[in-house]
């Protein structure tokens, strides 16, 4: 996923990426991905004047804890995929207040690597609090157990920790 930026510019043909990724040491120390399928990877790398334009589409399975329940689920992703390039020019230090609000991504050496873009939308794109079913009761805050699986008979109430000494002061 290495273009020669020179090269893609002058040659003004269009580009198709279609490959696939191996993601499992960019979530190793996260807790709460199980396991990863490889990342597919469908782009399309055109240049237009002289900016390149990757468009496409990035799609992933993968096993996470439920945010409620830590339980398995699974989960697939279709993320769309799109920015704009340019080499970086030798005027481009008088218009940094212009490009400051614009969405090109410029790049300062000859190869546009495509990978860590492509990983950055992957991590953008992770479910906040996956669910095993939107319905997901939980654990129990008290015993720990799985409120989907089994009804605990721990108590409840709820009692607001400021308020707590209190719970006994018309008890005699």
């Amino acid at each position: 996923m290495q273009f020669r930026m020179k090269e893609l510019l002058a040659k003004d043909q269009t580009e198709i990426v279609n490959t696939q990724l191996d993601v499992t040491e960019l979530f190793r120390n996260h807790q709460d991905v199980i396991s990863t399928g490889p990342l597919h990877i469908q782009l399309t790398v055109k240049p237009e004047g002289e900016i390149v334009m990757v468009e496409g589409n990035l799609e992933i399975d993968m096993e996470l804890a439920c945010s409620r329940c830590l339980e398995s689920t699974h989960t697939h992703l279709s993320i769309p995929f799109a920015e704009q390039f340019k080499p970086v020019s030798s005027d481009s230090a008088v218009s940094a207040e212009e490009d400051e609000e614009s969405d090109l991504i410029e790049i300062a050496t000859e190869k546009l690597d495509l990978q860590p873009f492509v990983e950055e939308y992957l991590q953008l794109f992770m479910p906040f609090a996956p669910l095993c079913k939107t319905e997901c009761e939980g654990l129990c805050a008290q015993c720990g157990s799985n409120l989907n699986e089994n009804q605990c008979k721990c108590s409840k109430e709820r009692i607001d920790p400021r308020l707590e000494s209190l719970k006994d002061f018309f008890k005699e």
